[in-house]
């Protein structure tokens, strides 16, 4: 999935940040395998402390207070804001992602394990994804990126 992703920015000279939670990095990790990342991938957040969400990346610290941080309105906020985090001179970048959840072993914030947010900002507007996944912990992060990963390529294929 990533060589497609990467290959698909690359031609349409557009760029993505990442914000991620659960996944840890995992995400940019995939992403910078693919040969030739450098020219579209701005960078990622590592997200996993709650609080980082909000002094980092601008996620309202009432909305993470209220709801904790495995929301759909904290993904779509990580999106968006990883995107001007992550802005090089002024620009943001074209897609912000995010991943946020509960990989295990543990329910948090209410949530069982394997309800998983991905989130897809860009100018235009954002949304979050909400996936029941199941497996370990290892089973459900990683699934998590390749969830990702298609979400914005479908993004990218209808958004034409």
């Amino acid at each position: 999935m990533a060589p497609r992703l990467i290959a698909e920015l690359t031609v349409r000279g557009e760029t993505v940040a990442v914000a991620e939670s659960l996944t840890g990095g995992l995400v940019v990790s995939e992403l910078v395998e693919v040969p030739g990342a450098s020219a579209v991938v701005r960078g990622g957040v590592v997200a996993y402390a709650t609080p980082i969400k909000a002094s980092v990346l601008g996620v309202s610290s009432s909305l993470l207070a209220e709801r904790g941080a495995v929301d759909p309105d904290v993904a779509t906020q990580m999106a968006e804001g990883v995107r001007t985090a992550l802005a090089v001179d002024g620009v943001p970048a074209t897609w912000g992602i995010s991943t946020t959840g509960v990989a295990g072993p543990d329910p948090q914030d209410g949530k069982p394990v394997g309800t998983v947010f991905v989130g897809i900002a860009s100018a235009s507007g954002s949304r979050a994804v909400e996936l029941h996944l199941e497996g370990d912990r290892e089973a459900i992060r990683r699934a998590s990126v390749s969830e990702l990963l298609v979400r914005l390529l479908d993004e990218l294929a209808t958004g034409e």
